[in-house]
């Protein structure tokens, strides 16, 4: 379908026949895919095999029959052609166009349109799914509204990050500033998912609504992956298997949540691995600090993996000297000065970026 839907982005060849079509207050149906099995299908019509145009596209959609475009819809293979599907195929059109179309698109892996008159809508069937377009101009107001409640969102994460850090150095986390970042960053990263179709059927009309949503989105995958790494309890068992709950696991765990569940924090706590005692909003939780040490500069993720799991906690790293620091396998002592160089310059940064 993504496929299909960029074929008929607006200001495509194809849109714009598609459009023609629809102001000429006609209907047609429309195969995108000229191969073995679609011809077997195709019985009468036209051998037509002329180039593409929107103009071609609208006179030859006065003729009754299914027009039968290649693969990349840049040739018009036939036209005015009956298609004949198995019609013990299921379908929950009603008008014979609909129907057929559906029909054809259960039965062969291709997009199929159908154009209605009567309702002057557009729709695009491939497999079990179908979809209608819509305007470019609503879709541009439904992504321009997105925008608008994913930029509070992101305000909330980013105050949220800030006063985790704070509050990450001076040992008073609670699970609820754990929430306050992992709420929102999911949001966003869901409303940005579900506006993947949106994008592709704007084309290239999209594209500068897409940088702003980039935008939005910048940072929030990993700051969001470190802070499931920091909070989750390894050692807590997954369903009947067995296995150890991973940050991957977590992560799907918490997809799986509606938005009323990943409010309720005991809910996202379960899907860290926590218990209801430490779920609860106002329960103390301590990280293990890897979000603050990949903030390091230049600092290799391998070193940083071997000395959380070395101290087991962001207060003993902070607290270990450097002579600790370089007990850690490969971490050595111009390593160890600049993690606690590195903390100590967050730590005044954070403290300014929260209290300016």
């Amino acid at each position: 379908m993504a496929d299909a839907l960029a074929l008929v982005a607006p200001g495509r060849p194809l849109r714009q026949g598609l459009e023609r079509v629809l102001l000429a207050k006609r209907g047609a149906l429309i195969v995108i895919g000229d191969d073995a099995p679609v011809l077997s299908i195709c019985t009468g019509g036209f051998l037509i095999d002329a180039e593409y145009s929107p103009q071609r596209l609208t006179e030859l959609a006065k003729l009754d029959g299914a027009i039968i475009l290649s693969a990349d819809s840049g040739r018009i293979a036939r036209a005015n052609v009956h298609l004949m599907p198995d019609p013990s195929v299921p379908t929950s059109e009603t008008g014979t166009r609909h129907r057929t179309a559906e029909r054809v698109a259960r039965s062969i892996d291709v997009p199929v349109i159908s154009v209605s008159a009567a309702m002057s809508v557009i729709t695009i069937y491939r497999g079990e799914h179908r979809h209608v377009l819509q305007a470019a101009g609503r879709l541009h107001d439904t992504v321009s509204q997105a925008l608008q409640a994913l930029q509070r969102f992101r305000q909330r994460f980013d105050l949220g990050v800030t006063a985790l850090s704070a509050l990450e150095l001076e040992d008073s986390v609670t699970f609820g500033d754990v929430a306050a970042v992992l709420q929102p960053g999911e949001i966003l990263l869901r409303v940005a998912r579900d506006l993947e179709p949106v994008f592709i059927e704007l084309g290239e009309e999209g594209r500068l609504l897409q940088l702003q949503l980039d935008e939005l989105l910048y940072g929030v995958e990993p700051v969001r992956s470190h802070v499931v790494r920091d909070y989750l309890r390894p050692d807590t068992r997954q369903g009947d298997t067995g296995h150890c709950l991973g940050p991957a696991a977590a992560v799907e765990a918490m997809a799986q949540l509606s938005t009323e569940e990943l409010l309720d924090t005991r809910r996202l706590g379960a899907a860290l691995g926590l218990g209801p005692a430490h779920s609860e909003a106002d329960a103390s939780v301590e990280p293990r600090g890897y979000r603050l040490l990949y903030r390091l500069p230049r600092f290799p993720e391998a070193l940083v993996d071997r000395i959380v799991e070395h101290f087991a906690g962001l207060q003993k790293i902070m607290r270990a000297s450097v002579r600790d620091l370089e007990e850690v396998d490969g971490v050595g002592e111009s390593r160890a000065r600049s993690v606690k160089d590195g903390l100590s310059r967050l730590a005044e940064a954070t403290i300014l970026d929260r209290y300016s």
